[in-house]
């Protein structure tokens, strides 16, 4: 069985970013983790054990959007995916959504996104 459990608009004030103004100033970033995997076990048990830990989750990105700068938020969303996965063996497949906003670009737009998708053992 596949089941998802999504983690959406997580927001973070961090300092990625390809301009120097960008990582000195800092800015809004947001994620969205859809995590499948098989929770079965967990619900028909109601035991937390038994599943992913969203509470966990969130601090896991949290650390790694903090613990270094980035250029590209296409990095920080590849590294968020493939350390879930590295971490928590019994998600099968990942997608990373990482936005960013106030994003210069010489005119206005709401934000910039990029996503990774993987899958356990690729």
């Amino acid at each position: 069985m596949i089941n998802i459990i999504r983690i959406k608009n997580a927001a973070f004030y961090a300092y990625h970013g390809a301009l120097q103004e960008e990582q000195n100033i800092g800015g809004k970033f947001e994620a969205d983790v859809d995590i499948y995997t098989d929770f079965s076990e967990a619900a028909s048990k109601d035991d937390l054990k038994l599943t992913i830990n969203y509470d966990e989750i969130y601090k896991f990105i949290n650390k790694v959007v903090h613990e270094k700068k980035y250029y590209l938020i296409e990095t920080l969303a590849s590294v968020i995916a493939e350390e879930l996965l590295k971490k928590y063996k019994n998600i099968s497949k990942i997608a990373v959504r990482v936005r960013k906003h106030n994003v210069p670009v010489g005119g206005v737009l709401d934000y910039v996104e990029a996503e990774v998708i993987k899958e356990n053992g690729r």
